[in-house]
């Protein structure tokens, strides 16, 4: 498709250029398309605006130098294309509720996804296989039982999701008649971080239960909080839903101002759901904070 093709030429141009000024009309002549064609058709495509696109993969590269540098604040401010470190501050504060100096103490760089940089099969994944704009709902506490492992993310440099999610799958599918009281019809994978310092995720592939009962061995249960959730549709291979969560977290969230309650995410597997059909469909959820009055 020609156009994914030209919008790939204008994402190039603002990788060479994330450390100066970038003209939306520069971005386009490099597409060979005039800026409005250019900036409507990156909008209708990623959902979020070019300003929004550049800006934040500049606080990816922030990020990175935050983490793996010993660079100055101010330094990786001017980089990111802010002329204070102030002015640099106050944006990351308003995307990500941490000033960057507490970002980098924290250490921990699991729970945000950097902006990755766009390419063809990702433009293509989300022109074909996302709902763009999720549905919002108020979502009760749900008590959840089955079985747990940690793993390393897409974020990480350890990323062993295919070595861990799959076999515990395995596992566990076979054993949900064990479990008392489950609702029928769907399954969850909930993932929250390991714990206040750890890269690492904790991955709880279980199904909702609604009485007492008896834990089956090897098992746990664990209550995820009611929390107003959206909800994004998934089309196409489980493997591929790396694709779908960077979307969620470094485009949707960063464009739609919306804030992440630092609860669990759910993944959610019904009757659409096939393992090995392309056009399966599931759905991942994040909670999100509703504003205040």
């Amino acid at each position: 498709m020609l156009y994914l093709r030209q919008i790939q030429e204008g994402i190039d141009f603002i990788e060479a250029h994330l450390e100066s000024d970038i003209h939306p009309s520069d971005v386009a002549r490099a597409a060979g398309l005039s800026q409005w064609h250019f900036q409507r058709i990156f909008k209708a495509l990623t959902n979020e605006t070019l300003k929004t696109y550049i800006r934040s993969r500049r606080f990816a590269e922030a990020m990175e130098q935050l983490t793996g540098t010993r660079l100055s604040v101010l330094d990786i401010a001017l980089a990111a294309g802010y002329e204070t470190q102030e002015s640099f501050t106050r944006a990351f504060r308003e995307c990500f509720r941490l000033t960057p100096s507490q970002y980098r103490k924290m250490g921990n760089r699991s729970l945000f996804i950097r902006k990755i940089r766009f390419d063809q099969s990702y433009l293509a994944h989300l022109h074909q296989n996302i709902s763009l704009t999720p549905d919002i709902k108020a979502q009760p506490a749900m008590q959840m039982v089955g079985m747990p492992t940690d793993y390393y993310g897409i974020d990480s440099e350890k990323n062993n999701l295919g070595q861990k999610l799959p076999p515990l799958w395995a596992q566990f599918l076979p054993r949900l008649k064990e479990i008392a009281h489950a609702v029928p019809g769907v399954c969850y994978g909930v993932v929250a971080p390991a714990g206040p310092h750890s890269e690492q995720l904790r991955y709880l592939a279980c199904t909702e239960v609604r009485g007492p009962g008896e834990l089956p061995l090897g098992m746990v249960a664990m209550q995820v909080p009611a929390s107003t959730y959206a909800r994004f549709t998934h089309r196409g291979a489980a493997q591929k839903i790396d694709a779908t969560v960077n979307y969620i977290y470094s485009s949707w969230m960063l464009s739609s101002g919306k804030s992440h309650t630092l609860g669990p995410d759910l993944e959610i597997y019904d009757s659409q759901y096939h393992p090995t059909s392309d056009t399966s469909v599931m759905h991942y959820a994040i909670p999100i904070a509703l504003p205040g009055p």
